[in-house]
């Protein structure tokens, strides 16, 4: 049986020259045998401790910044799972990692399987420009990462992120979704498709 956990764990995001204190969601989709971690962030003893043992199929990153991807290497070492980043974000990874690169990289339609579900990548550029979610049908989730809160789109303020193409890809990839679809974000509390989809500019 499939179960999604939440693990949040407390760190930094650096970018521009500020930092600030961060709280991240990382999220462990999989049975009694077998895992994939969404968003490998801060603490990897913890994340190691929450797998319970389970083979690591994936260490799956939504996007390419620090707060979202600092402790992959070090569950990677631990539990021999590949790093998986959609390859427009190799910038901002190896801000953060510039001597080591990521084992896999993500494109917009791949399956990533775990205990009978199926983790469909959608491309979602805009808070940065290799972003992706994951949609699983069979759970009806969705894992926005930082592309879609309860409130909105994720920020793009930064350098490497864009307005109006966040705005383009919800639109164009999580708005078709069922309404009823449930979005576990990034950081924060769930929401679902239906309730953002009016807040979401025309």
């Amino acid at each position: 049986m499939v179960r999604i956990e939440r693990l949040v764990t407390s760190g930094t995001f650096s970018l521009d020259g500020e930092t600030f204190d961060v709280d991240n969601n990382v999220w462990i989709v999989g049975d009694d045998e077998e895992a994939v971690v969404i968003d490998a962030a801060h603490d990897a003893g913890a994340i190691v401790d929450a797998l319970g043992g389970r083979r690591a199929l994936a260490i799956v990153c939504t996007h390419g910044h620090d707060d979202h991807i600092d402790a992959a290497p070090e569950v990677a070492l631990h539990t021999g799972a590949p790093i998986l980043l959609h390859p427009d974000d190799l910038p901002l990874w190896h801000m953060r990692h510039p001597a080591l690169e990521p084992n896999t990289h993500l494109t917009d339609g791949d399956v990533i399987r775990v205990g009978g579900a199926q983790l469909h990548v959608l491309h979602t550029p805009g808070h940065s420009p290799g972003a992706v979610c994951l949609h699983a049908p069979e759970l009806g989730v969705v894992f926005s990462g930082d592309t879609l809160f309860q409130g909105g789109p994720g920020a793009t303020g930064r350098s490497f992120s864009d307005r109006p193409t966040i705005l383009a890809s919800i639109r164009s990839r999580l708005l078709t979704l069922p309404p009823e679809t449930i979005v576990h974000t990034g950081h924060g509390p769930d929401t679902t498709i239906g309730a953002e989809a009016p807040g979401i500019e025309d």
